[in-house]
């Protein structure tokens, strides 16, 4: 990594596939990686998910890790990110840290917000809401 870049943990339409992945089209993919087990992950109207911390319940929520150029966060995947979510520090399964979206507060189930925490990640759960519907 170069001082002009970071670590950024994504987990779900900024995925390989997801709509806003272009966003990263010139960071460096790092591989596939899990959030420490202190994080619950709900699904906000079917359109986007949430990474919220927990002292109690959490679980390791699987992502993937680009190394991202401040511009690139700055100028391309920030501004397209959901108001619901903020730019926070998070720690992954094996100790680092790494920046994240998260939610700006803990969820309260409703009609449009749901959790999903023992789905399987974004792709799965999206995988198998299709099959509903």
């Amino acid at each position: 990594m170069s001082d002009d870049t970071v670590r950024m943990f994504v987990n779900g339409q900024a995925m390989r596939g997801g709509a806003l992945h272009d966003a990263l089209a010139s960071a460096r993919f790092l591989g596939r990686v899990r959030t420490a087990p202190v994080y619950r992950f709900f699904d906000f109207d079917n359109s986007f998910p949430g990474l919220a911390p927990v002292a109690e319940g959490g679980w390791c929520v699987p992502g993937e890790i680009y190394e991202v150029s401040y511009r690139e966060l700055r100028e391309r995947l920030l501004p397209r990110e959901p108001t619901e979510l903020e730019l926070s520090v998070i720690e992954l399964e094996d100790g680092r840290g790494s920046l994240s979206m998260v939610c700006r507060r803990l969820p309260v189930e409703d009609d449009a917000v749901r959790e999903i925490t023992a789905t399987g990640g974004w792709h799965e759960h999206r995988a198998t809401t299709a099959d509903r519907t």
